[in-house]
């Protein structure tokens, strides 16, 4: 279960970062920065994990529970994006540092930033990864949820615009259904250049 070890060690203004939807054919990825004033009320710290153990009904509790302590002071946050066609242009590795970089940047000045994983993206602030941090990291474990449910209710409203590709099922992932429905329909310009089954149709 997530811990508050990383933050309290350091002190002072200390965000966690997260990334959602580094796999998809389709779609954004998310990115968010949390900073937790204090500890996390017990009953926010029993909702926070690694937003991919827990189920939607889960996330979105979590998701909901983390606005409530946004308005009461208790943590602040930021969501920032890049875009399928920033995806295209400089790859996912990069676009995911630049969401990072983004979500980060609507925050206040921050001492350390805890990010998921082992590659460091360039932040104006000392960076210390965490490898497995979502499920170590209460800050990392917040943000994974921000992004993720943020991300899947994007792709749900792209569902919307761009009916036939089941985006709000499968979130723009791999899937049998999305890759017929790619196959049939071609590629949106929500659709990632530099995704071998998106590319492969692109030169048809």
């Amino acid at each position: 279960m997530p811990h508050f070890r990383y933050e309290s060690e350091h002190g002072g203004r200390v965000a966690g970062l997260d990334e959602a939807g580094r796999g998809p054919l389709a779609g954004p990825v998310m990115a968010a920065a949390v900073v937790f004033v204090a500890r996390p009320p017990r009953a926010l710290a029993r909702l926070l994990d690694d937003s991919k153990k827990l189920s939607p009904a889960k996330r979105d509790a979590a998701f909901d529970a983390i606005l409530a302590a946004r308005r009461e002071g208790r943590l602040e946050f930021g969501v920032a994006a890049a875009s399928a066609t920033e995806i295209g242009r400089i790859n996912i590795l990069r676009a995911s540092q630049l969401a990072m970089a983004r979500a980060l940047a609507r925050l206040g000045p921050v001492e350390l930033a805890l990010v998921d994983g082992n590659q460091a993206p360039a932040l104006p602030c000392p960076v210390r990864c965490v490898v497995g941090g979502d499920a170590e990291c209460f800050s990392i474990a917040a943000a994974s949820i921000l992004a993720k449910v943020t991300r899947d209710r994007a792709m749900a409203r792209l569902d919307a615009r761009w009916p036939g590709y089941g985006f709000a099922s499968h979130q723009g992932y791999a899937t049998a259904m999305h890759r017929e429905a790619l196959a049939k329909l071609g590629p949106t310009p929500h659709h990632r250049r530099g995704f071998a089954p998106v590319d492969q149709l692109c030169l048809l």
